[in-house]
């Protein structure tokens, strides 16, 4: 019988076979924490009587939640990882100004290869599968003991495999085809499974939007998002890999506990209402609904692709009067090429803020807060209730292009009608 990715790079890290179900001890190749989770791992690795991380260069530490810091507990915070950073000699530790959100920077960065098993302390480290990696989140526990062991316990998951066809249209993105996924199956749709991606259609997507993909695996529950490698992905990894690739693909006979396919050619740009990723509707259902805020980045929409898209929609328009429009590049790296694109001057020229990286509008910590009863329509992962501000807010998730286009309208908007096409 053949194995899943899932199986087979868990198996490489095991040195045996295993099979799903099967709760096993694995080695990692990175374990990794920000400047919210990094400080109670730091605790309990203390906790533990752990004296030094199993291997420096296997750690990384990025403050990337609440900074550059926004009050003293937030500054205290990120000093905690900055100094047992220092302690430990920690290769990794990426501070304001050289940063980027993590899901995004550690791939940037080549820290994440073809056929790794990944942890770290945050739920969207399923994004860092979009190279063929298996990466997956942990408590604060979990990722201090992988320090201080270079080990992890796991339950084998069994596979959800989506095969894309079709041929996209313009317009549609990564992100509708996560949201029309997580709208089929459900917020529990793929709990505790790898959701393995495929098909023809694959070719379409970017590396920016296989990031995407795998980022909201876990907003279907998913244990791990994974796309095998492919040319498209060697042709990312190649400049920035700092280890020999080594590329795991499923086997031909792998078994899968369910198939799925979606066809690209039938989908439309499309949002995920409050207060659950699996609200979906099409956006030319939602016309006419009035807005106070836009967010255009994070880990899940902040690459560079994504500012292109949002900046084709804006240019030569102006930000409706009423609307907020925050802007956040995912990485200094990105930032750097958006500027050098002239992205940037369009966006301040229709009137937005472009900020420096940071998930602080995402999770409702900074850089954007909503305020009771406001709206915004966010490129972001999550829109529960209170997600990015007052509990009685509300989040709609979208595309760059949505986003954009809603930007210019004060409502949510479609950006065929903005724009064309």
């Amino acid at each position: 019988m053949g194995m899943t990715m899932a199986e087979k790079i868990i198996s490489a890290h095991t040195g045996d076979q295993v099979f799903v179900g099967s709760i096993v001890r694995a080695r990692v190749d990175l374990a990794f924490a920000n400047d919210i989770t990094g400080p109670v791992a730091v605790e309990e690795f203390r906790r533990m009587g752990a004296k030094r991380v199993f291997d420096p260069s296997k750690v990384a530490l990025i403050p990337d939640h609440f900074v550059p810091s926004k009050d003293i507990p937030s500054a205290r915070q990120a000093k905690v990882i900055r100094d047992f950073a220092s302690e430990q000699g920690i290769e990794h530790y990426f501070e304001v100004g050289r940063m980027g959100i993590e899901h995004s920077l550690l791939p940037d960065e080549g820290l994440v290869l073809p056929g790794d098993l990944v942890v770290g302390a945050d739920s969207h480290t399923c994004t860092l599968g979009a190279v063929g990696a298996f990466a997956t989140g942990l408590g604060s526990t979990d990722v201090a003991m992988a320090w201080a062991l270079g080990e992890v316990w796991l339950k084998v998951p069994p596979t959800l495999r989506v095969d894309l066809v079709g041929a996209m249209p313009r317009w549609v993105s990564a992100k509708d085809v996560i949201l029309h996924l997580i709208g089929s199956i459900g917020v529990e749709g793929a709990l505790y499974r790898a959701i393995e991606f495929g098909g023809e259609g694959l070719g379409q997507i970017d590396m920016d939007g296989r990031f995407t993909l795998c980022n909201m695996a876990v907003e279907a529950g998913a244990k791990a998002g994974m796309v095998p490698p492919d040319g498209i992905t060697l042709e990312y990894l190649g400049p920035r890999a700092k280890r020999p690739l080594s590329p795991i693909l499923p086997d031909e006979d792998a078994e899968y506990e369910r198939r799925l396919v979606v066809d690209l050619s039938g989908l439309e740009p499309l949002v995920a209402c409050p207060h659950l990723p699996s609200n979906v509707r099409p956006v030319s259902e939602l016309r006419g609904i009035r807005i106070d805020q836009v967010v255009i980045g994070s880990c899940t929409n902040g690459r560079l692709s994504d500012l292109r898209a949002a900046a084709e929609v804006l240019r030569g328009k102006r930000v409706a009067p009423w609307v907020r429009l925050i802007v956040i590049p995912a990485t200094q790296g990105i930032y750097l090429s958006a500027l050098r694109e002239g992205l940037l001057e369009v966006f301040v020229d229709a009137g937005a803020a472009v900020s420096t990286p940071t998930c602080g509008p995402c999770l409702g910590g900074h850089m954007g807060v909503l305020a009771e009863g406001e709206r915004a329509v966010s490129t972001t992962n999550r829109n529960f209730v209170g997600r990015m501000g007052h509990p009685s807010s509300e989040v709609y998730l979208a595309g760059p292009a949505v986003a954009a286009a809603s930007a210019v309208e004060g409502f949510i908007a479609d950006p065929r009608e903005v724009v064309g096409g």
